[in-house]
């Protein structure tokens, strides 16, 4: 890796910043196949103690290789090389066990919380039942080759889905199950940048000030409202893409 204070700059050109020239050596490296996607990257102190630079100028090179998709920055972990940035559609329902394998990778979900709760005003007009009526709730944790990439907090209708607690989500997803029993007539999503709650930083392994980006979206059979559901990604390591 490069040493902090002795790279000269060619004739007539302007001498790089250290943290741009750490940033091109770790892309050289990546580049080049010495790095392969999951690499481990040295980390900040690492970084700092090897090439005796400051340990502001290792983190500003790494969280800019992360914000360009470069690297993924997992908290309590490390930072490793990244995949191609992942992609969803966003036009249409996908499940995204199947996103996942398309990409060659593997998905393993993490289920968080499953349980039957009351549904006061604002959730009852989500989901335009009664108030105090019942409404499955399910947050499932969805990893990418052991990275988190999205955190899925669903809420279920159970008039529609009335066995939707007692399912596998290890083996299926709540996306192929509600769609196989209730097939979609109509879909409603929004989209927005969003900075994630504590809880959800916890989760996603990501820092309070990363970016995300939120789906919100309500689906229905017929004409009743199946599911309401928000779908959280890191920023740094998704993107949406439509295509007509």
């Amino acid at each position: 890796m490069i040493e902090g204070d002795q790279t000269t700059p060619a004739s007539g050109s302007r001498e790089l910043p250290i943290y741009e020239r750490l940033k091109a050596d770790i892309k050289k490296r990546i580049e080049t196949g010495e790095w392969p996607a999951h690499h481990r990257v040295p980390s900040e102190n690492e970084i700092a103690e090897t090439l005796n630079v400051s340990r502001m100028t290792a983190n500003r090179a790494l969280r800019e290789l992360a914000m360009e998709g470069v690297i993924v920055r997992v908290q309590g972990r490390g930072s490793f090389v990244a995949n191609k940035k992942r992609s969803a559609p966003f036009m249409g329902v996908r499940n995204i066990a199947d996103e996942i394998a398309e990409r060659g990778s593997t998905h393993r979900p993490q289920v968080i919380l499953a349980q039957t709760e009351v549904c006061g005003h604002e959730l009852a007009e989500a989901m335009k039942i009664e108030v105090g009526m019942p409404a499955f709730h399910s947050v499932i944790l969805h990893h990418e080759d052991d990275v988190p990439i999205q955190l899925e907090d669903r809420f279920v209708n159970p008039a529609v889905a009335p066995d939707y607690l007692s399912q596998n989500f290890q083996i299926t997803t709540p996306n192929a199950y509600l769609t196989l029993i209730a097939p979609i007539s109509h879909t409603e999503q929004f989209v927005e940048a969003v900075l994630p709650q504590p809880w959800e930083c916890k989760h996603l392994a990501i820092a309070r000030s990363e970016p995300c980006l939120l789906i919100r979206r309500r689906t229905w059979s017929a004409d009743r409202i199946v599911t309401s559901v928000r779908l959280l990604y890191p920023g740094t390591r998704y993107r949406l893409e439509s295509s007509s």
